[in-house]
Protein backbone atom coordinates (compact mmCIF):
# COMPACT_ATOMS: atom_id res chain seq x y z
CA UNK A 1 0.00 0.00 0.00
CA UNK A 2 1.53 3.27 -1.22
CA UNK A 3 0.76 6.98 0.20
CA UNK A 4 0.32 9.93 -1.45
CA UNK A 5 -0.05 13.16 0.26
CA UNK A 6 -2.48 15.47 -0.63
CA UNK A 7 -3.18 19.17 0.31
CA UNK A 8 -7.36 18.39 0.79
CA UNK A 9 -7.27 15.04 2.43
CA UNK A 10 -3.51 14.54 3.55
CA UNK A 11 -2.96 10.81 3.26
CA UNK A 12 -4.48 9.05 0.55
CA UNK A 13 -4.10 5.60 0.57
CA UNK A 14 -3.31 3.59 -2.89
CA UNK A 15 -3.97 -0.44 -3.38
CA UNK A 16 -2.28 -2.65 -6.26
CA UNK A 17 -5.05 -1.85 -8.51
CA UNK A 18 -5.10 1.50 -7.99
CA UNK A 19 -1.10 2.20 -8.63
CA UNK A 20 -1.56 0.42 -12.07
CA UNK A 21 -4.27 2.26 -13.00
CA UNK A 22 -2.83 5.39 -12.04
CA UNK A 23 0.40 4.19 -14.43
CA UNK A 24 -1.85 4.14 -17.70
CA UNK A 25 -1.98 6.86 -20.06
CA UNK A 26 -5.16 8.00 -19.93
CA UNK A 27 -5.44 8.59 -16.74
CA UNK A 28 -2.09 10.13 -16.65
CA UNK A 29 -3.38 12.72 -19.26
CA UNK A 30 -5.91 13.98 -16.36
CA UNK A 31 -2.39 15.76 -14.96
CA UNK A 32 -2.84 18.08 -17.82
CA UNK A 33 -6.31 18.85 -17.56
CA UNK A 34 -7.38 21.54 -15.24
CA UNK A 35 -10.35 20.82 -13.30
CA UNK A 36 -11.88 24.23 -13.48
CA UNK A 37 -10.74 24.81 -17.08
CA UNK A 38 -10.39 28.53 -17.72
CA UNK A 39 -11.28 29.77 -14.42
CA UNK A 40 -6.96 29.90 -13.77
CA UNK A 41 -7.88 33.55 -15.53
CA UNK A 42 -9.71 34.39 -12.80
CA UNK A 43 -8.29 32.42 -9.75
CA UNK A 44 -4.71 32.28 -9.88
CA UNK A 45 -4.84 29.13 -7.70
CA UNK A 46 -7.37 27.38 -9.93
CA UNK A 47 -4.79 25.05 -11.80
CA UNK A 48 -5.77 21.77 -10.19
CA UNK A 49 -6.45 19.03 -12.47
CA UNK A 50 -8.64 16.38 -13.09
CA UNK A 51 -5.95 14.06 -11.55
CA UNK A 52 -6.01 15.45 -8.21
CA UNK A 53 -9.41 15.33 -8.15
CA UNK A 54 -9.28 11.44 -9.29
CA UNK A 55 -7.27 11.14 -6.45
CA UNK A 56 -9.40 12.84 -4.02
CA UNK A 57 -12.28 10.85 -5.31
CA UNK A 58 -11.16 7.32 -4.77
CA UNK A 59 -9.72 8.61 -0.84
CA UNK A 60 -13.44 9.27 0.07
CA UNK A 61 -15.13 6.56 -1.64
CA UNK A 62 -12.60 4.37 0.85
CA UNK A 63 -13.33 6.35 3.57
CA UNK A 64 -17.46 6.00 3.00
CA UNK A 65 -16.54 1.73 2.65
CA UNK A 66 -14.61 2.06 5.30
CA UNK A 67 -17.44 3.37 7.61
CA UNK A 68 -20.35 1.53 5.92
CA UNK A 69 -18.25 -1.80 6.43
CA UNK A 70 -17.73 -0.95 10.03
CA UNK A 71 -21.83 0.04 10.65
CA UNK A 72 -22.60 -3.49 8.74
CA UNK A 73 -24.15 -1.93 6.00
CA UNK A 74 -21.93 -3.95 3.31
CA UNK A 75 -23.52 -7.45 4.98
CA UNK A 76 -25.64 -8.02 1.58
CA UNK A 77 -23.39 -6.33 -0.81
CA UNK A 78 -21.31 -8.56 -3.06
CA UNK A 79 -18.08 -8.80 -1.68
CA UNK A 80 -16.52 -7.27 -4.45
CA UNK A 81 -18.38 -4.45 -4.95
CA UNK A 82 -16.38 -2.29 -2.64
CA UNK A 83 -13.31 -2.57 -5.35
CA UNK A 84 -15.07 -1.86 -7.80
CA UNK A 85 -16.56 1.36 -6.65
CA UNK A 86 -13.44 2.50 -5.78
CA UNK A 87 -11.97 2.23 -9.35
CA UNK A 88 -15.31 3.55 -10.69
CA UNK A 89 -14.31 6.93 -8.69
CA UNK A 90 -10.55 7.15 -10.11
CA UNK A 91 -11.88 6.66 -13.05
CA UNK A 92 -15.12 8.67 -13.73
CA UNK A 93 -13.30 11.36 -15.36
CA UNK A 94 -10.98 9.98 -17.72
CA UNK A 95 -13.19 10.72 -20.76
CA UNK A 96 -13.30 14.46 -19.87
CA UNK A 97 -12.16 17.03 -22.70
CA UNK A 98 -9.55 19.68 -22.42
CA UNK A 99 -10.94 22.70 -20.08
CA UNK A 100 -13.30 20.66 -18.22
CA UNK A 101 -17.14 20.77 -19.46
CA UNK A 102 -17.39 23.66 -22.05
CA UNK A 103 -17.13 21.78 -25.43
CA UNK A 104 -20.19 19.72 -24.17
CA UNK A 105 -21.90 22.77 -24.09
CA UNK A 106 -21.91 23.29 -27.82
CA UNK A 107 -22.61 19.74 -28.80
CA UNK A 108 -19.59 17.76 -28.27
CA UNK A 109 -20.39 14.12 -27.13
CA UNK A 110 -20.73 13.79 -23.46
CA UNK A 111 -17.65 12.92 -21.14
CA UNK A 112 -18.82 9.92 -20.12
CA UNK A 113 -19.30 8.56 -23.79
CA UNK A 114 -16.18 9.69 -24.46
CA UNK A 115 -15.11 7.50 -21.80
CA UNK A 116 -16.38 4.44 -22.97
CA UNK A 117 -13.81 2.88 -25.52
CA UNK A 118 -11.22 3.77 -22.93
CA UNK A 119 -13.19 1.59 -20.05
CA UNK A 120 -14.01 -0.68 -21.94
CA UNK A 121 -11.10 -1.90 -24.03
CA UNK A 122 -7.24 -1.02 -24.13
CA UNK A 123 -4.81 -0.28 -20.89
CA UNK A 124 -7.42 0.26 -18.78
CA UNK A 125 -9.77 -2.51 -19.66
CA UNK A 126 -6.79 -4.92 -18.96
CA UNK A 127 -5.70 -3.51 -15.46
CA UNK A 128 -9.65 -4.07 -14.57
CA UNK A 129 -9.83 -7.65 -15.80
CA UNK A 130 -6.12 -8.73 -13.76
CA UNK A 131 -7.18 -7.58 -10.76
CA UNK A 132 -11.62 -7.56 -10.72
CA UNK A 133 -12.80 -10.37 -13.37
CA UNK A 134 -13.53 -10.33 -16.36
CA UNK A 135 -16.72 -7.90 -16.35
CA UNK A 136 -14.91 -5.43 -14.00
CA UNK A 137 -14.96 -2.36 -17.41
CA UNK A 138 -18.77 -3.18 -17.89
CA UNK A 139 -18.97 -2.77 -14.04
CA UNK A 140 -17.11 0.28 -13.77
CA UNK A 141 -18.68 1.75 -16.68
CA UNK A 142 -22.17 0.93 -15.62
CA UNK A 143 -21.60 3.05 -12.31
CA UNK A 144 -19.96 5.78 -13.54
CA UNK A 145 -22.94 6.60 -16.01
CA UNK A 146 -25.43 5.54 -13.52
CA UNK A 147 -27.24 2.45 -15.59
CA UNK A 148 -25.62 -0.49 -12.58
CA UNK A 149 -28.16 -2.10 -10.15
CA UNK A 150 -25.67 -1.87 -7.75
CA UNK A 151 -26.48 -1.27 -4.53
CA UNK A 152 -23.72 1.26 -4.27
CA UNK A 153 -24.48 3.16 -7.13
CA UNK A 154 -25.34 6.34 -5.49
CA UNK A 155 -21.63 6.44 -4.28
CA UNK A 156 -20.87 7.54 -8.00
CA UNK A 157 -23.72 8.92 -9.61
CA UNK A 158 -26.42 10.48 -7.48
CA UNK A 159 -27.94 12.86 -5.25
CA UNK A 160 -24.95 12.38 -2.64
CA UNK A 161 -21.84 10.99 -5.32
CA UNK A 162 -18.36 11.52 -3.74
CA UNK A 163 -17.16 13.23 -6.60
CA UNK A 164 -19.68 16.16 -5.92
CA UNK A 165 -18.46 16.25 -1.93
CA UNK A 166 -14.93 16.34 -3.48
CA UNK A 167 -14.65 19.18 -6.26
CA UNK A 168 -16.67 21.03 -4.18
CA UNK A 169 -14.22 20.57 -1.51
CA UNK A 170 -11.06 21.30 -3.78
CA UNK A 171 -12.42 23.93 -5.87
CA UNK A 172 -13.01 26.05 -3.03
CA UNK A 173 -9.51 25.52 -1.58
CA UNK A 174 -7.42 25.72 -4.23
CA UNK A 175 -9.33 28.79 -5.36
CA UNK A 176 -9.14 30.69 -2.22
CA UNK A 177 -12.66 30.85 -1.67
CA UNK A 178 -14.39 29.98 2.01
CA UNK A 179 -17.34 28.50 -0.16
CA UNK A 180 -16.86 24.93 -0.01
CA UNK A 181 -17.51 23.98 3.29
CA UNK A 182 -18.99 20.62 3.83
CA UNK A 183 -19.87 18.64 6.78
CA UNK A 184 -18.16 15.40 4.92
CA UNK A 185 -17.16 13.58 7.95
CA UNK A 186 -21.31 13.77 9.37
CA UNK A 187 -22.41 13.36 5.89
CA UNK A 188 -20.32 9.65 5.28
CA UNK A 189 -21.36 8.57 8.85
CA UNK A 190 -24.94 9.26 7.86
CA UNK A 191 -24.34 7.09 4.73
CA UNK A 192 -26.83 3.74 4.67
CA UNK A 193 -27.80 1.31 2.51
CA UNK A 194 -31.64 0.54 2.67
CA UNK A 195 -34.34 -0.89 0.59
CA UNK A 196 -36.52 2.05 -0.55
CA UNK A 197 -40.49 2.70 0.59
CA UNK A 198 -41.64 1.24 -3.18
CA UNK A 199 -39.05 -1.67 -3.97
CA UNK A 200 -36.97 -4.17 -2.63
CA UNK A 201 -33.71 -3.40 -4.00
CA UNK A 202 -31.04 -1.88 -2.00
CA UNK A 203 -30.03 1.43 -2.58
CA UNK A 204 -27.72 4.26 -0.70
CA UNK A 205 -29.34 6.18 1.53
CA UNK A 206 -28.87 8.46 4.39
CA UNK A 207 -29.88 8.95 8.17
CA UNK A 208 -32.00 11.61 8.92
CA UNK A 209 -28.72 12.81 10.86
CA UNK A 210 -27.26 13.70 7.88
CA UNK A 211 -29.95 16.17 6.74
CA UNK A 212 -28.10 19.43 8.29
CA UNK A 213 -24.43 18.16 6.05
CA UNK A 214 -27.25 17.41 2.62
CA UNK A 215 -27.95 21.26 3.58
CA UNK A 216 -24.43 22.39 3.93
CA UNK A 217 -23.61 20.64 0.30
CA UNK A 218 -26.24 22.36 -1.20
CA UNK A 219 -24.98 25.80 -0.10
CA UNK A 220 -21.61 25.03 -0.65
CA UNK A 221 -22.92 23.94 -4.24
CA UNK A 222 -24.93 27.44 -4.78
CA UNK A 223 -22.11 29.18 -3.84
CA UNK A 224 -19.49 27.97 -5.77
CA UNK A 225 -21.56 28.36 -9.20
CA UNK A 226 -22.32 32.17 -8.18
CA UNK A 227 -19.20 33.04 -7.65
CA UNK A 228 -16.38 30.66 -9.10
CA UNK A 229 -18.31 28.48 -11.95
CA UNK A 230 -20.42 30.85 -13.09
CA UNK A 231 -18.47 33.92 -12.68
CA UNK A 232 -18.56 36.64 -15.24
CA UNK A 233 -14.81 36.26 -16.46
CA UNK A 234 -14.95 32.48 -16.20
CA UNK A 235 -18.22 32.40 -18.53
CA UNK A 236 -16.50 35.23 -21.01
CA UNK A 237 -13.10 32.91 -21.52
CA UNK A 238 -15.64 29.85 -21.36
CA UNK A 239 -17.64 31.67 -24.17
CA UNK A 240 -14.55 32.53 -26.01
CA UNK A 241 -12.74 28.87 -26.02
CA UNK A 242 -16.38 27.10 -27.15
CA UNK A 243 -16.43 29.72 -30.23
CA UNK A 244 -13.33 29.30 -30.93
CA UNK A 245 -13.43 25.32 -31.16
CA UNK A 246 -16.24 25.83 -32.87
CA UNK A 247 -15.27 27.09 -36.26
CA UNK A 248 -12.09 24.68 -36.01
CA UNK A 249 -14.42 22.33 -36.04
CA UNK A 250 -16.96 23.13 -38.79
CA UNK A 251 -14.08 24.54 -40.69
CA UNK A 252 -13.14 20.60 -40.87
CA UNK A 253 -9.92 21.62 -39.35
CA UNK A 254 -9.82 18.97 -36.17
CA UNK A 255 -11.33 16.25 -35.93
CA UNK A 256 -13.96 15.95 -33.07
CA UNK A 257 -13.09 12.24 -32.42
CA UNK A 258 -9.63 13.12 -31.31
CA UNK A 259 -9.99 16.39 -29.48
CA UNK A 260 -10.55 14.43 -26.04
CA UNK A 261 -7.45 12.85 -26.63
CA UNK A 262 -5.35 16.31 -26.02
CA UNK A 263 -4.54 17.93 -22.91
CA UNK A 264 -5.57 21.83 -21.95
CA UNK A 265 -2.34 23.35 -23.59
CA UNK A 266 -1.71 20.40 -26.30
CA UNK A 267 -5.21 21.68 -28.18
CA UNK A 268 -4.20 25.07 -27.96
CA UNK A 269 -0.98 24.56 -28.81
CA UNK A 270 -2.52 22.44 -32.20
CA UNK A 271 -4.89 24.72 -32.95
CA UNK A 272 -2.29 27.33 -33.01
CA UNK A 273 -0.29 25.56 -35.92
CA UNK A 274 -3.57 25.39 -38.09
CA UNK A 275 -4.42 27.35 -40.78
CA UNK A 276 -7.46 29.39 -38.43
CA UNK A 277 -10.18 31.40 -39.97
CA UNK A 278 -9.49 35.08 -38.76
CA UNK A 279 -12.75 35.25 -35.81
CA UNK A 280 -10.87 31.63 -34.23
CA UNK A 281 -7.54 33.55 -34.91
CA UNK A 282 -8.24 36.44 -33.16
CA UNK A 283 -10.33 34.85 -30.20
CA UNK A 284 -7.16 32.20 -29.73
CA UNK A 285 -4.80 35.03 -29.07
CA UNK A 286 -7.03 37.61 -26.99
CA UNK A 287 -7.59 33.77 -24.74
CA UNK A 288 -3.66 33.48 -24.55
CA UNK A 289 -3.36 37.07 -23.78
CA UNK A 290 -6.37 37.26 -21.32
CA UNK A 291 -7.89 39.75 -23.50
CA UNK A 292 -11.44 39.12 -22.10
CA UNK A 293 -14.77 40.25 -23.78
CA UNK A 294 -16.15 42.44 -21.27
CA UNK A 295 -20.06 42.14 -20.11
CA UNK A 296 -22.35 44.11 -22.35
CA UNK A 297 -25.55 43.03 -20.81
CA UNK A 298 -26.12 40.82 -17.66
CA UNK A 299 -29.81 39.30 -16.50
CA UNK A 300 -30.36 36.70 -13.82
CA UNK A 301 -32.36 34.39 -14.71
CA UNK A 302 -34.67 34.94 -12.20
CA UNK A 303 -36.45 37.58 -13.81
CA UNK A 304 -36.68 36.39 -17.63
CA UNK A 305 -40.10 35.62 -18.79
CA UNK A 306 -41.02 31.93 -18.40
CA UNK A 307 -39.01 29.12 -17.21
CA UNK A 308 -38.25 28.57 -21.13
CA UNK A 309 -36.85 31.37 -21.78
CA UNK A 310 -33.58 31.76 -23.58
CA UNK A 311 -32.96 28.25 -23.69
CA UNK A 312 -32.25 27.65 -26.62
CA UNK A 313 -28.99 29.27 -25.85
CA UNK A 314 -27.61 27.13 -23.84
CA UNK A 315 -29.01 24.05 -25.65
CA UNK A 316 -29.13 25.30 -29.46
CA UNK A 317 -25.48 25.91 -29.84
CA UNK A 318 -25.34 26.23 -33.90
CA UNK A 319 -28.68 28.47 -33.82
CA UNK A 320 -26.43 30.91 -30.88
CA UNK A 321 -23.74 31.04 -32.97
CA UNK A 322 -25.75 31.92 -36.06
CA UNK A 323 -27.42 34.64 -33.70
CA UNK A 324 -23.99 36.33 -32.38
CA UNK A 325 -22.58 37.07 -36.40
CA UNK A 326 -25.95 38.11 -37.52
CA UNK A 327 -26.33 40.46 -34.25
CA UNK A 328 -22.58 41.22 -35.01
CA UNK A 329 -23.13 42.38 -38.53
CA UNK A 330 -26.13 44.42 -37.54
CA UNK A 331 -23.88 46.25 -34.75
CA UNK A 332 -21.44 46.97 -37.26
CA UNK A 333 -19.13 44.43 -34.85
CA UNK A 334 -16.49 41.85 -36.51
CA UNK A 335 -17.33 38.29 -36.57
CA UNK A 336 -17.15 36.57 -32.96
CA UNK A 337 -16.65 40.45 -31.22
CA UNK A 338 -20.06 39.75 -30.27
CA UNK A 339 -21.04 36.26 -27.99
CA UNK A 340 -24.00 35.39 -26.05
CA UNK A 341 -23.86 32.95 -22.73
CA UNK A 342 -26.10 30.99 -20.58
CA UNK A 343 -25.08 28.63 -18.86
CA UNK A 344 -26.42 25.14 -19.13
CA UNK A 345 -29.31 24.18 -16.99
CA UNK A 346 -28.13 21.96 -13.68
CA UNK A 347 -29.50 20.87 -10.50
CA UNK A 348 -28.29 22.53 -7.28
CA UNK A 349 -29.08 19.63 -5.45
CA UNK A 350 -30.97 16.97 -7.42
CA UNK A 351 -33.01 14.82 -4.31
CA UNK A 352 -33.84 11.47 -5.15
CA UNK A 353 -32.89 8.94 -2.22
CA UNK A 354 -34.00 7.23 1.21
CA UNK A 355 -34.09 8.77 4.48
CA UNK A 356 -33.78 6.41 7.48
CA UNK A 357 -35.79 8.18 10.14
CA UNK A 358 -34.46 8.46 13.62
CA UNK A 359 -37.79 6.02 14.77
CA UNK A 360 -36.68 3.33 11.91
CA UNK A 361 -39.10 4.43 9.20
CA UNK A 362 -37.82 5.05 5.73
CA UNK A 363 -39.08 7.96 3.60
CA UNK A 364 -37.55 8.93 0.31
CA UNK A 365 -36.49 12.49 -0.17
CA UNK A 366 -37.66 14.11 -3.44
CA UNK A 367 -38.34 16.71 -5.58
CA UNK A 368 -41.45 16.94 -2.95
CA UNK A 369 -39.15 16.61 0.14
CA UNK A 370 -40.79 15.50 3.27
CA UNK A 371 -43.02 17.23 6.16
CA UNK A 372 -41.24 18.39 9.02
CA UNK A 373 -38.01 19.23 6.79
CA UNK A 374 -36.57 22.20 5.17
CA UNK A 375 -37.92 22.09 1.32
CA UNK A 376 -34.54 21.13 -0.11
CA UNK A 377 -35.60 21.10 -3.45
CA UNK A 378 -37.85 23.87 -3.89
CA UNK A 379 -34.84 26.12 -2.19
CA UNK A 380 -32.40 24.45 -4.61
CA UNK A 381 -34.31 25.33 -7.63
CA UNK A 382 -34.69 29.21 -6.09
CA UNK A 383 -30.94 29.40 -5.77
CA UNK A 384 -30.10 28.01 -8.82
CA UNK A 385 -32.19 31.00 -10.73
CA UNK A 386 -31.09 33.37 -8.72
CA UNK A 387 -26.77 32.18 -9.61
CA UNK A 388 -27.76 31.61 -13.52
CA UNK A 389 -27.17 34.93 -15.59
CA UNK A 390 -27.72 35.55 -19.07
CA UNK A 391 -24.83 37.79 -20.88
CA UNK A 392 -23.90 38.88 -23.87
CA UNK A 393 -20.11 39.85 -23.59
CA UNK A 394 -18.52 41.92 -26.34
CA UNK A 395 -14.72 43.32 -27.42
CA UNK A 396 -13.52 46.42 -26.55
CA UNK A 397 -16.91 47.01 -24.21
CA UNK A 398 -18.95 47.53 -27.07
CA UNK A 399 -22.08 48.81 -26.25
CA UNK A 400 -25.47 46.96 -26.89
CA UNK A 401 -29.01 47.94 -27.35
CA UNK A 402 -30.46 45.94 -23.55
CA UNK A 403 -33.67 46.34 -24.41
CA UNK A 404 -33.95 44.67 -28.14
CA UNK A 405 -31.25 42.36 -26.87
CA UNK A 406 -33.49 40.80 -24.15
CA UNK A 407 -36.40 40.78 -26.14
CA UNK A 408 -34.63 38.48 -29.37
CA UNK A 409 -32.95 36.31 -26.72
CA UNK A 410 -36.45 35.43 -24.74
CA UNK A 411 -38.25 34.96 -28.18
CA UNK A 412 -38.84 31.51 -29.01
CA UNK A 413 -36.25 29.43 -31.14
CA UNK A 414 -38.48 28.46 -33.93
CA UNK A 415 -39.20 32.48 -34.19
CA UNK A 416 -35.70 33.45 -34.02
CA UNK A 417 -35.07 30.63 -36.35
CA UNK A 418 -37.45 31.94 -38.82
CA UNK A 419 -35.94 35.92 -38.90
CA UNK A 420 -32.43 34.43 -39.77
CA UNK A 421 -33.58 31.71 -42.50
CA UNK A 422 -35.88 35.01 -43.61
CA UNK A 423 -32.54 37.58 -43.40
CA UNK A 424 -35.04 40.00 -41.35
CA UNK A 425 -33.18 42.01 -38.71
CA UNK A 426 -33.40 40.57 -34.92
CA UNK A 427 -32.70 43.25 -33.10
CA UNK A 428 -35.81 45.49 -33.07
Amino acid sequence: MDILRDPLWNNIRLDPLALALLDTTVVQRLRYVRQLGLAFLVYPGASHSRFEHALGAHHLAGEALRLMHEQGQLDHVPTDEPAIVRAAALLHDIGHYPFSHALEEIGALHHEEVARPLLLGGPVADVLRTHLGADAPERVFALITGTSSSPLQGLISGSLDLDKIEYLKRDAHMCGVPYGEIDVDRLLNSLVVVGTTDERALHVGVREKGLSALESLLFAKYQMFRNVYWHHAVRSATAMYKRLVAEALSGGLIDPSVVARHTDEGLLHHLDGLPLPPVARTLLTALRRRRLHKRALEQPAAVLAGDEAGEWLATDYPLTRRVEDALALELGLAPGALLLDFPVKTQMLGLDLPMVRRDGSIVQLTEHGWQGAINLPRLSDELYRSARRLRVFTEDRAPVPEGALLRLVTRPAGEVRDRLDRGRALLD
